[in-house]
Order: structure tokens, then sequence, then C-alpha cells
């Protein structure tokens, strides 16, 4: 089974390093640690991981509420990872829509349950959005606009002006396939057709039904 890959993103390698051998311990894979926000988000965009664990405090330009909102942007889940959290910078970290916050210090068991629901949830969302785009995909082959049908033989004139058998043109355009049968109308017709023929003259392939 897959190991899910978890990006840990901290300035302070005792604290990645603790991160990465209770992860790794948990059955999680570590493939990289960042010592920077701007390693986080490099890191995220070529590695893809399935979950980010991000520090919010980092020396230089770009903080770690500023990485995760650019990684939230790849639809990849942060969960905070923080000993410092004051209300204003609270406000700010909301702004990127993180999937948890985990307080310094911190137990093996918190940190498991943090990422556990973080995980699910991701799931969650890739499975609605991927129903959301298999419907959209159904609603686009929905047939619209005005069709040209030929009068007697029933055909559909396409696109590039070659007639189609009219079941060939639905099956090419939409998820509709066919079955056959006969429809009570047709049906009587075909009955009263036999019936006159039944004391007639016809020679054997003369009938036409229809």
């Amino acid at each position: 089974m897959k190991k899910d890959q978890i990006l840990v993103a901290d300035d302070d390698a005792l604290v990645a390093k603790d991160l990465t051998d209770r992860l790794e311990g948990l059955g999680y894979h570590v493939p990289i640690t960042a010592a920077s926000a701007l390693e986080a988000v490099s890191f995220a965009q070529s590695l893809r991981p399935d979950l980010v664990l991000m520090d919010v405090r980092f020396p230089g330009e770009m903080d770690g509420i500023e990485a995760a909102k650019q990684i939230h942007a790849m639809k990849i889940p942060v969960v905070y990872v923080t000993g410092f959290c004051d209300g204003s910078m609270l406000e700010r970290a909301k702004q990127a829509d993180p999937y948890g916050c985990i307080l310094k210090p911190y137990q093996t068991a918190e940190l498991q349950a943090a990422i556990g629901i973080a995980l699910h949830k991701a799931q969650r969302e890739r499975e609605e959005m991927k129903k959301q785009l298999t419907d959209a995909l159904g609603r686009a082959k929905i047939l619209a606009g005005l069709l040209s049908v030929c009068a007697y033989c029933k055909k559909i004139k396409d696109d590039a002006g070659e007639w189609e058998q009219f079941e060939a043109y639905i099956m090419k355009r939409t998820n509709a396939s066919f079955s056959h049968g006969m429809c009570p109308g047709c049906f009587e017709d075909v009955k009263r057709q036999l019936a006159a023929a039944e004391g007639s003259d016809l020679t054997p392939g003369s009938l036409v039904l229809g």
C-alpha cells in the first residue's frame, strides 16, 4: 500500500527531524524537509505531497502563512505546526484555509489525529471534485440546437454535411445506447398489413412494413 507523503516545513532543524521521525514512525513518508517558506512552496510544487506540515514563522520575506496560501492554490492541504499564533496572525492564518493547526509542544497522538482528519477531509474533497467533473462531462454530451433530419429515411446531417443513421449519430455524441422493439402503433399497422395480405395475390417479399 502506498504511504501518504508529507512535506515538513520548519526552519528549526531539530524540530523538522523530530517531526520526520514521528511521522515515519506513524507510517507516513517524508521525502524532504523545507527550511524556508520559499523552499516549502517549491517542494510542494515539484513533489505534490498529500499534505504539508507548515510552521507559521520563518525568517525572510515570506512566512508560513503566505506559503500556505500558495500551496493551498495547488490543491494541496496544509496543517500548521506552531508554538505562536496571536490574534492578528490567527486571522491571517485562516485566509489560507488550513486543514488544521497543531500547537507546539505536541504529543504524537495529537499529531496523528490532526493528520488523519486532514487527509480524510482532502480525500473527500477530491472525490467530490471528481464527481462534479464527471457530472459536468455528462452534461456536456447532451445534444442541443437544431438537427437536420431527413423526412423519409430519418438520417441526420452532421456538421461535415454527411448523413448518418439516427442511432449512430446519437451514440457518437451522447452516452445513450439503444435496444429495439416495436411501439403499439407500428405493431397494429403490421398486423393490419399482414391480415390484408393473407387473401391477396402478393408475391413473397413484396410486403412493405411501416
